[in-house]
């Protein structure tokens, strides 16, 4: 689990955050994204090393980027004031891989975080760059292009749903099941706009192909993460935690948060270049 969990979450430091950062309508993020390499080169490489001084010194590297990125959340607010689902969830994106890159610290220095197990800490690095960072990114994008109050709902359910389920950590498994309800809930809507509104719009089929995926394996990650979180709090049989990786882990890194990205990319790049 630990090699297929590190390649997720190498995806997500090397491509998914700075490819969503270059989504966010945010000129003062220009000197974050130029230098994120310099701090996400070293949190990929202290995946691959063995607990210890180093890895958590590569680790703490990583955590300083994703600090100043989550320092222009407050910036944002103050500017913006707007408190608008679609901002909300831009916050949320700009926040959470600073959840991520605590949690990476504790776990490359085999510290027990809160009392958390190395195993749970080791997922929850992936949980906030891809249900953190990329969903709400994904959820405003959404939101900000179809004007409806499901949009409006998805945009502020994902962000609440992942910080429910981080709140379950700290609580019990029914707290996190809860979460996982209200991030179900808001991703599904996330997928129901974008092959309803987004995907049938006029873009090129490339476009089209990437978003109707992106949409597609949301429903079945999404469905595999209720009944992880059902089978924790109930005791029913659900799959273990490699399975998990394996199949709602790789499906939203690649199927969900990889083919949005690409595809609200070239959605960018088509408005600023019509043809």
């Amino acid at each position: 689990m630990s090699v297929l969990v590190g390649l997720i979450v190498t995806l997500g430091m090397l491509v998914i955050v700075p490819a969503g950062l270059r989504l966010m309508d945010a000129p003062d993020l220009t000197a974050v994204r130029r230098l994120w390499p310099l701090f996400a080169v070293p949190g990929a490489v202290c995946l691959w090393l063995p607990r210890g001084a180093t890895a958590t010194a590569l680790a703490g590297c990583y955590a300083l980027g994703t600090a100043l990125l989550a320092l222009h959340a407050p910036r944002r607010l103050l500017r913006t004031r707007s408190a608008a689902p679609a901002e909300v969830a831009v916050l949320t994106a700009l926040v959470s891989p600073s959840v991520a890159a605590l949690a990476l610290v504790a776990e490359r220095s085999g510290h027990r975080l809160f009392g958390f197990g190395l195993d749970i800490l080791a997922l929850t690095v992936p949980h906030f760059h891809f249900a953190g960072f990329a969903a709400a990114l994904v959820a405003g994008l959404v939101c900000r292009t179809v004007d409806r109050p499901a949009a409006r709902f998805a945009a502020l359910s994902v962000p609440l749903g992942t910080l429910l389920v981080l709140l379950g950590y700290f609580l019990d498994d029914w707290a996190e099941l809860a979460g996982a309800v209200v991030l179900t809930a808001g991703m599904w809507t996330v997928a129901l706009l974008t092959w309803r509104d987004v995907a049938r719009a006029r873009h090129d089929r490339p476009t089209r192909v990437l978003l109707a995926v992106s949409a597609a394996v949301l429903v079945a990650t999404m469905l595999l993460a209720l009944s992880w979180a059902l089978g924790e709090a109930t005791g029913l049989p659900h799959p273990d935690l490699t399975w998990m990786a394996a199949t709602h882990g790789l499906g939203n890194a690649l199927g969900f948060a990889l083919c949005a990205v690409l595809a609200w990319r070239r959605l960018r790049e088509n408005e600023e270049n019509p043809a």
